[in-house]
C-alpha cells in the first residue's frame, strides 16, 4: 500500500501493523512482515487506542493485509465484535494469499455488519471506500 507513511501525521506502532488517520479522515494500516502472533491483551490495547484516537466514532478504515497471519477463533470472533464499535466501512487490500486467507477467515465468521470488501488495488479500495466517508 505505502512505501512509507505520509509525513504530516501520526505513526500508531502495534505488535502486527502500523496505523495512521489521513486528511481524509481514513484510517490507514499496514500489516507488519513477519509480526508475532498478538495476544488478547495487546488486541485490546490496540482498540483502546484507536477509540482513544477516533473520539469513539465509527470511522473507514484502508488494511493492507498482505503480511497478516491468521488467528484463532475466539480472537477473531472477539476482533469482530469490536470492531463492529469503531468501523463504518472496510476496504482490504492484498497482493498474497496468505492475507487473502485472512480475510476470508475472517468474512467467513459472519458477516460484518458495515461494508467491507477485499481489493488488490489500492487506488480502487479508495474509490470505494470514498462513498462512505
Amino acid at each position: 500500500m505505502y512505501d512509507a507513511p505520509p509525513e504530516n501525521v501520526e505513526i500508531h506502532k502495534h505488535i502486527t501493523s502500523d496505523w495512521w488517520i489521513e486528511d481524509t479522515g481514513i484510517l490507514c494500516s499496514v500489516s507488519i512482515k513477519d509480526a508475532p502472533e498478538i495476544t488478547r491483551e495487546q488486541s485490546i490495547a490496540q482498540l483502546e487506542d484507536l477509540k482513544r484516537v477516533t473520539g469513539g466514532k465509527k470511522i473507514c478504515m484502508l488494511l493492507d493485509i498482505t503480511y497478516a497471519r491468521p488467528t484463532k477463533k475466539e480472537d477473531r470472533e472477539f476482533g469482530a465484535e469490536e470492531l463492529a464499535k469503531v468501523v463504518k466501512a472496510l476496504a482490504l487490500i492484498s497482493n498474497s494469499a496468505l492475507g487473502k486467507m485472512v480475510a476470508n477467515l475472517f468474512f467467513n465468521l459472519k458477516p460484518p455488519p458495515y461494508p467491507t470488501k477485499m481489493f488488490t488495488n489500492e487506488k480502487e479500495a479508495r474509490a470505494w471506500l470514498a462513498q462512505y466517508l
